[in-house]
């Protein structure tokens, strides 16, 4: 079965088709980023029409890079929700659009659900059952997977997820957007020593994050500096940034790992990209015994990898999910634990 994945629900448009028998045959993607920089995010009607301008011109190059034609696509996946309302229509029209001029099943897939099964995609996939932190731009959740479809919510943000504290720090330093990789870049040359920002909730005796406190810790360093930030004043406050950030993470997943008394545990999002992250928790894991997975770089932002392989494992085992009512909606806000 060949699967067609549509990728829109924020600022990247991501096209690709997954095969079920020979694996992910091709897929293409175009980042936003540099339209968005000049206004420090995201802005949705520009995003939407962006993604207009972009989806025909990556389904023909995925086509030829995979040398498929359209008649050959069994079922055509799009991601749904949640995401901007206006950058989900454009997917959810392009799909459905097609689905009805080729008389092929649509189905809708979650977005969150897409990065979660992202490291499935990589060499080394994890296997059922194992504990989930997505971690993006919008979302701080930790989950128990026991297989497609079956997620349990063990523990959310209550305010700013880790991404959103990423870029808002980020532009209080004036790194510029995405924050992400810039404040992580700088991070590399600061000194530990030099500040200590709060934990929030590290002691707290749930599996909820909180990150709108350290983001405030920041402001507050930045407005109490008596003079300009140096670069190495930035880099400093990014490092006990970032230092903050890990430590959180870690220390929630490894309380989930003891909780559930799993032994896997997968990262995902745009988040899971972070090289401090990844040495925290390779690092917990090589000293807990635990196994962790990550997926591949270019399968952490969002993608359309993604969408075409989560529909491609859900029509394996619901073939009904899939339907030729090509009438659609989306779902902006769309809790993952919510999903049969």
């Amino acid at each position: 079965m060949i699967v067609l994945g549509v990728e829109s629900s924020c600022d990247e448009t991501g096209i690709a088709l997954y095969d079920t028998a020979q694996g992910l045959r091709a897929h293409a993607l175009y980042s936003q980023v540099s339209m968005h920089e000049e206004y420090g995010g995201v802005v949705p009607e520009l995003a939407s029409r962006d993604h207009i301008r972009r989806a025909i011109p990556l389904l023909e190059q995925v086509l030829k890079d995979s040398q498929l034609s359209l008649s050959e696509i069994d079922a055509i996946a799009y991601t749904q929700g949640p995401g901007l309302a206006g950058a989900l229509l454009v997917g959810a029209s392009v799909a459905c659009g097609l689905g009805l001029a080729l008389n092929k099943p649509v189905l809708g897939v979650h977005h969150l659900e897409g990065h979660l099964l992202s490291p499935l995609l990589s060499g080394t996939p994890p296997a059922f059952p194992f504990i989930a932190l997505l971690v993006s731009g919008g979302h701080t959740q930790l989950m128990q997977v026991e297989g497609v479809g079956q997620y349990t919510l063990l523990g959310e943000t209550l305010d700013d997820a880790a991404g959103e504290a990423f870029d808002k720090s980020a532009k209080l330093l004036g790194l510029g957007y995405p924050g992400g990789p810039a404040i992580s870049r700088m991070a590399e040359t600061g000194d530990p020593t030099v500040y200590k920002l709060p934990r929030p909730m590290l002691h707290a005796k749930n599996l909820d994050f909180s990150f709108s406190g350290l983001k405030t810790a920041v402001l507050t360093l930045v407005k109490n500096h008596t003079a300009p930030l140096s670069e190495q004043d930035k880099a400093n406050i990014s490092r006990a940034f970032v230092d903050a950030i890990v430590e959180v993470l870690v220390a929630k997943c490894l309380a989930a790992l003891k909780q559930s008394g799993m032994k896997r545990l997968v990262i995902a999002g745009g988040v899971g990209a972070n090289a401090q992250l990844r040495a925290g928790l390779n690092a917990a894991a090589s000293k807990k015994r635990f196994a962790v997975f990550y997926p591949e770089l270019e399968f952490c932002t969002d993608n359309g990898a993604m969408i075409a392989f989560a529909g491609a494992l859900r029509l394996q085992s619901h073939p009904e999910a899939a339907t030729r009512d090509y009438r659609f909606n989306v779902r902006p806000r769309w809790p993952l634990d919510q999903i049969g």
